[in-house]
């Protein structure tokens, strides 16, 4: 078994991360703008003001792409360049949608295709001002659906490959349960003035689900049948295996735990069903329930494939204290080790990842097999351990995640010889960047970000990425990748 000839890869990014420009050509604030500039900073003291400047050095961004030999580029739009307000009603930024018109061109013109993210988690303010933002269901749908169609209309005669939102997941839980992403909502996090950790995550997820279903429906019925591209939507989501391999409580668990992330939004989103039952066994009538009509609309939208992002695997132990109201993991204890002391990967350099390709390999089966569609990888990587202290030269000599991608990759190969469609596969992320409430200091880009410079130098595992591909293309030819 080898990876498809016609298998899709690439690198991805995200608007905010990378961009800066904020106040530029006419762009709006979003609520990562607002987060990001709080005092005291939740940020590491950091914001996305100038991030990479890829605003004005996207030229140079793409021919890194191109040096690299990436086929594909998975990219997020900012809604707030776009629609600065943001509401159904609102002006569209002409110079906005020209910088992202150049971007796909500039794609096109170096034989590279276009993934386009419609959401990764800058909703812009004025939205958030206005109605409470995803706090909304009925609002945010309409303001998400336009703005869907709005980039449909402007970029679809090009772009083939649309991603609805980028885990939803994380908007939920970090921007309104733990508050530690904007908009920085919670019960239980001291640094925070507002919000119900108890309820708040679980009305965004469904405003979610269903603007995520409006623009998936949008795609099928009006641009689809004329552009012939395809939709889907980016989940995150751990794999986790039982602490203890010989108690059923622990496996019972540890599929508890994946219902209550990729579950959430994957049974409603792909299956047209309502959220797993032991989610809506421990949640009660805090998990809001779906309409007939709104099922109806689920079914309409439906998806040509699933983006996986995953980084690690963790081991998942029962409890057998009542789940407290504020709890979003199904009750369970998440650890790096098993019962037996036994590690469930290398650590890398940030503390929650371990690289576990073992774990990829059943994840990507389990996913496939579970919701029937192909499975593209739109997020995987990591920073090498103690790389947020090195100089340039200790990290482009990145040892570590050069390792993570060649298991990852042969992780990939087994999955598809355990029956699962594995067609496409970004790595994260094209280069150093922003990391959210984490700042500046993570690094998981293929390219060394200077951040006084904002000089790019590629890493290695950037420049050994196509080999490592094309080894395993060829792996069936040459009697099998070892």
């Amino acid at each position: 078994m080898a990876l498809p000839s016609d298998f899709e890869w690439g690198f991805a990014t995200a608007a905010y991360q990378i961009e800066g420009g904020v106040n530029e050509d006419g762009r709006g604030p979003s609520i990562w703008d607002t987060f990001t500039h709080l005092e005291p900073s939740r940020t590491n003291g950091a914001n996305g003001d100038v991030a990479c400047d890829h605003y004005h050095r996207y030229e140079e961004d793409l021919d890194l792409l191109a040096k690299y030999g990436a086929k594909a580029y998975r990219f997020s739009l900012s809604w707030s360049r776009i629609i600065p307000l943001g509401g159904r009603n609102d002006p569209v930024n002409e110079p906005g949608v020209a910088f992202y018109n150049k971007l796909i061109d500039g794609l096109l013109a170096r034989n590279i295709m276009p993934w386009i993210t419609l959401y990764h988690w800058d909703l812009p303010q004025a939205l958030h001002d206005r109605y409470s933002g995803w706090l909304n269901v009925e609002e945010s749908q309409k303001d998400f659906e336009r703005y869907a169609r709005v980039c449909y209309e402007r970029f679809g005669d090009r772009v083939k490959n649309w991603i609805t939102l980028n885990e939803p997941w994380v908007t939920s839980i970090h921007g309104y349960s733990k508050g530690v992403d904007a908009p920085g909502r919670s019960s239980t996090n001291k640094d925070c003035a507002e919000g119900d950790s108890t309820t708040e995550p679980w009305i965004v997820g469904k405003s979610l689900i269903l603007s995520h279903a409006k623009a998936a429906r949008l795609y099928n019925k009006e641009f689809k049948p004329r552009q012939g591209g395809r939709i889907g939507v980016s989940l995150s989501g751990d794999y986790y295996e039982p602490w203890d391999s010989a108690e059923p409580k622990d496996h019972e668990a540890a599929e508890r735990r994946m219902l209550f992330s990729t579950g959430w939004f994957a049974n409603p989103m792909f299956l047209a069903q309502d959220y797993p039952a032991p989610m809506r066994a421990q949640l009660g009538d805090r998990l809001p329930t779906f309409t007939e009509a709104e099922f109806a609309l689920l079914r309409g939208a439906e998806l040509d494939f699933y983006g996986m992002n995953y980084y690690t695997t963790q081991f998942a132990r029962h409890r057998t204290s009542p789940a407290p109201d504020e709890d979003y993991i199904g009750n369970v204890d998440e650890c790096p080790e098993n019962n037996a002391g036994i590690s469930v990967g290398e650590p890398s350099g940030i503390r929650w990842l371990r690289s576990a390709p073992q774990g990829f390999r059943k994840h990507l089966v389990r996913i496939y097999k579970k919701y029937r569609k192909p499975v593209y990888v739109t997020e995987n990587g990591c920073p090498c351990p103690g790389e947020d202290k090195m100089s340039r030269e200790e990290s482009v000599k990145d040892v570590y995640r050069q390792q993570y991608f060649s298991d990852h990759f042969d992780a990939i190969i087994g999955a598809i010889q355990d029956g699962a469609k594995v067609p496409g596969y970004f790595a994260w992320s094209l280069i150093d960047n922003l990391e959210w409430s984490e700042g500046y200091g993570m690094r998981f880009g293929v390219t060394f970000t200077d951040y006084n410079t904002l000089e790019r130098t590629p890493k290695q595992s950037a420049l050994m990425m196509r080999g490592m591909i094309a080894d395993r293309m060829n792996a069936k030819a040459n009697g099998g990748h070892a």
